[in-house]
């Protein structure tokens, strides 16, 4: 099994989504490890963003990133053939709206090719993912409520990750909301090696340098011990 390894993959949430390619190619030139794209639906949260269509426009235009999109989406379902004709490499769903119907979620996904990333909005206890790790590449522990950028992260939220880190050591947790240079200790001690940074990111003066710090954070983290 290949050891943890710190990766930044900025939310382009808060870009410039009339510019999505050039800002897209921006965060990778800046040393980006993939992109989060984040799609929502309006109804399982109140905002909506794009679907499919964009992320194959984008696709066309970038052959070689690494694209995850967040599905914050009523029926996650629904949009798992259409993701991964569009070129989506990993599909993160939430669990509340198929709390009955997880582990068949995660096996479409799986079969359509894409990996599997388990979602969790904060009001949501971390044990719910329990018996179903086994059939996901990842989980992503939300440190906002999802729907809007630029919220304050919650660090209360860090147990969840501590949580994952001590019972699944090998398990890439993601964290995702409010995370910046100001929170990115909390994160890595906790035990996230997977970070998602917007804000932070998409409106710093240098991109590259941020990207840098928080990935340097999370790798010593690992690399001594200080995780968990």
């Amino acid at each position: 099994m290949a050891p943890l390894s710190a990766r930044i993959g900025p939310s382009i949430l808060n870009a410039d989504l009339s510019q999505l390619h050039e800002e897209s190619e921006k965060l990778l030139a800046n040393g980006a490890d993939y992109l989060h794209l984040d799609v929502m639906d309006g109804t399982f949260v109140p905002n909506l963003t794009f679907g499919h269509p964009v992320v194959k426009c984008l696709r066309n235009k970038i052959k070689d990133a690494f694209f995850e999109t967040h599905m914050m989406v009523q029926h996650p379902q629904q949009w798992i053939e259409p993701m991964a004709d569009a070129g989506v490499q990993q599909y993160t769903f939430h669990i509340e709206p198929v709390l009955d119907s997880v582990a068949d979620v995660c096996r479409k996904v799986r079969e359509s090719g894409m990996m599997v990333v388990m979602a969790l909005k904060p009001g949501t206890a971390v044990e719910a993912v329990q018996q179903y790790i086994d059939s996901a590449d990842m989980v992503l522990v939300m440190t906002v409520e999802p729907g809007f950028g630029g919220q304050k992260f919650m660090a209360d939220m860090m147990p969840k990750v501590q949580w994952l880190r001590e019972h699944y050591p090998a398990l890439d947790i993601e964290v995702d909301g409010g995370v910046g240079p100001a929170t990115i200790e909390q994160c890595s001690k906790a035990g996230a090696n997977m970070i998602v940074a917007g804000t932070a990111i998409i409106r710093a003066d240098d991109q590259a340098a941020v990207i840098r710090d928080l990935r340097s954070a999370v790798q010593s983290a690992i690399n001594h011990g200080g995780q968990c």
